[in-house]
Formats: C-alpha cells, sequence, structure tokens
C-alpha cells in the first residue's frame, strides 16, 4: 500500500537512459549504470517513448520468461514498435495509452519466428468476387456503412401487385436504386485516382453479387461485413473518416494505404493492409504451426505491451533479478536498523535477511555460489 510507494520512493533518482541488459542462464538481468535500483524516468513521456533501447529492454525482460530467447528478442521489437505507433506524438503521462488498438491476428502457418508487426492492419476476411484485384499499391481506402443490397424495412410493410409487368417493374426499380449508388462510386473512384493508384472500399454493411461485379470490373476491391472494432481501427490507421452515406463522397474523406493484399490460407482469407502515413492503429501478426506455439505467443505478448505501457504511464522502472530485494535489504540494515530502537531492530534484521532469499535463489539456479 502506501508504505510500499513511500519505501519505494528511497531509490529513485533521474532517469539514466544507459541501460543494458545481460542474461545469465534462464534469468534476465538489467544493469544500470546508477547503483540505486529504480531509474525514474523523466517528467516528459516523449523522451520515454523516443528511448527505443530501454523499451526494447522491458518488453524483452517481460517475453523471456515465457519465449525462447532468439523469439523473445524478434517479438519485443514488433513490441516497442507498436506502442510507439498508438501513443499520441504529444503523449503527456496524464493520456492513457490504449492498447485496444493495437489488433492481434492469429495465423497458423510458418514458424513462430515469422511473427511480426504490421505497420497497418490485418481483417480476418477478403474480397468475395472471383474477379476482384488481390494485390494492389498506392490505395485510397474508403471506408463505409452503406447499404449496397436489398434490404427489409425496419416497419413490417409489404408491396403488392396484381401481375408479373408490375412485379418485373418493382425489381427493376429496385435494382436501378442500386446501380445508382454503384455508379456513384465508381465515378467517385475515376475522379480521385490518378495513373498508378488504385481504390479499396470497406463496407460494414452488405453487398449484393451484382454490385459487386460491377466494382470488380472497374477495379475495385471490395470488403463487406466488416467488423466494427476494424471499422474503428482502419480510419485510425488509414486516415479519412467513416463514409454513411454516398451523397457524402469525398475526397478528404478518404484514407490511404501504400499497399493493400489478399492472402488465402485453407479456406479463410486474410487482407493486409500495409504501408500506411501516419497511423495511429498497428497489428502483431503471431504465427505458428501449431495452436499451442501461437496461444503462448499471444500470451507473452500481451504481458509484454503492458509492461511497455506501464513504464510508460507510471514514469519508472524497478529492475528485476532481485536488485531490488537486494537494495531494499542494505537500506535496512545501514540505515533503519540504525535509527530503530529496541526489540523492533531485531523485526528490522529478519526482515531484511529474508528479503535475500530471492537472490540467494536466483543465484542458486543460475549456478552461482550463493556465499559469494
Amino acid at each position: 500500500g502506501d508504505a510500499t510507494l513511500k519505501f519505494l520512493d528511497e531509490f529513485k533518482v533521474d532517469y539514466a537512459p544507459k541501460t543494458t541488459t545481460t542474461t545469465d542462464g534462464d534469468d534476465t538481468t538489467n544493469d544500470i549504470d546508477n547503483d540505486d535500483t529504480t531509474t525514474e524516468l523523466s517528467s516528459s513521456g516523449n523522451k520515454v517513448l523516443q528511448d527505443r533501447e530501454l523499451l526494447t529492454c522491458l518488453a524483452s525482460t517481460s517475453l523471456k520468461t515465457k519465449l525462447e530467447h532468439d523469439l523473445a528478442d524478434q517479438i519485443a521489437t514488433a513490441v516497442v514498435d507498436a506502442i510507439q505507433c498508438i501513443a499520441p506524438a504529444n503523449y503527456t503521462t496524464n493520456t492513457p495509452v490504449d492498447l485496444n488498438m493495437v489488433e492481434i491476428m492469429t495465423m497458423q502457418r510458418k514458424l513462430g519466428s515469422d511473427s511480426r508487426f504490421v505497420n497497418g492492419l490485418v481483417l480476418d476476411h477478403g474480397g468475395r468476387h472471383p474477379d476482384m484485384p488481390t494485390v494492389l499499391t498506392n490505395c485510397h481506402i474508403m471506408t463505409c456503412n452503406v447499404t449496397f443490397e436489398y434490404e427489409k424495412t425496419e416497419v413490417q410493410s409489404g408491396f403488392f401487385y396484381s401481375n408479373a409487368d408490375e412485379r418485373e417493374k418493382l425489381v427493376e426499380s429496385e435494382r436501378k436504386w442500386l446501380d445508382e449508388r454503384c455508379r456513384a462510386v465508381v465515378d467517385f473512384k475515376r475522379s480521385v485516382c490518378k495513373e498508378g493508384e488504385s481504390f479499396v472500399m470497406i463496407n460494414q454493411k452488405g453487398i449484393d453479387p451484382l454490385s459487386l461485379d460491377i466494382f470488380a470490373k472497374e477495379g475495385i476491391l471490395c470488403l463487406r461485413r466488416a467488423k466494427r472494432r476494424n471499422m474503428e481501427r482502419l480510419t485510425l490507421a488509414c486516415g479519412g473518416s467513416p463514409i454513411h452515406s454516398v451523397e457524402d463522397l469525398d475526397a478528404t474523406m478518404l484514407g490511404f494505404a501504400g499497399k493493400v493484399s489478399e492472402v488465402t490460407l485453407g479456406e479463410d482469407k486474410f487482407t493486409f493492409v500495409e504501408e500506411c502515413q501516419h497511423p495511429k492503429s498497428c497489428t502483431l501478426l503471431l504465427q505458428g504451426p501449431n495452436s499451442h506455439t501461437i496461444d503462448q505467443i499471444k500470451d507473452a505478448v500481451r504481458d509484454g505491451l503492458r509492461a511497455v505501457k506501464n513504464a510508460i504511464e507510471d514514469q519508472a522502472v524497478v529492475p528485476g533479478a532481485g536488485a531490488f530485494e537486494l537494495a531494499a535489504a542494505m537500506h535496512l540494515r545501514n540505515v533503519v536498523v540504525k535509527a530503530t530502537k529496541g526489540r523492533a531492530k531485531l523485526g528490522v534484521e529478519a526482515y531484511a535477511e529474508a528479503l535475500l532469499v530471492i537472490p540467494k535463489t536466483l543465484a542458486e539456479n543460475s549456478g552461482f555460489d550463493v556465499q559469494d
């Protein structure tokens, strides 16, 4: 509680960015240039975000408790990239880092070492037309919530006709209404796309087969029924804003991505929206040969993200491997015991000796002589 926090304050010093990480056996320790064991970071959160070496050491220390060391070093770099991507440029300690802006996508293929950071989003669905392009570059991204299919009315209603001609006219009028919407999107695409540029439409609502065929002939990649959380992250990753009506089409509402590609894995399709210019949302793509490996990496990544997030928000780092326990025991023996009188002094000495159990155990497990 409060007593522990006051005790930790005894060891705080000014932020020193020079930190190194050394690994002995299965234990990871941080060597800090200062003699004290707790490093208080500077009051500016931007300086912490820009110190990749410190953040990588934090992520690596967390990940190496769960992953093989080479893989942990690789994932640690991806974790730091993700945190620096979603943290605002004018970050202050009063602004929390929203980890929900980091999409963790899993794909059961290749090896765990193929996991990587994606500067954009990976969507777990693809185009629904065989003639649509699978790889596009210099893409204008249109995120919309507009229906391109017949919809049932919100209230109970019905259409009545007396002969087949009236029914055909009804179907034709509905088709004409959808064709006008499709034509508006096609004309908009032609007006904004220059030579060498392409157009991608990601819609939260449905698109019927005839509309998909119109877009495919125009070379537009369409994704329908996108998840709401992906729609929110798309505008943060690519820029632009959602479009809710074809009457609101404007070039300023479009986002941009350097590359959009579709990957088919068995019966599943994934769409990669990459090379975004100023992303505020990103994806950690976790891959592995089986579900056990993927789950292990996923748990480690969540811990690594939280470790880096907490260091940025708390503006303080406490080294592990028994460093704090050693310093606390020395502080109790050299400072607290001398200022304590009576039988309470025996309790302080016993508590100081008990704190040494942790570093002694770590030293023994690493193959060192405890007495040394």
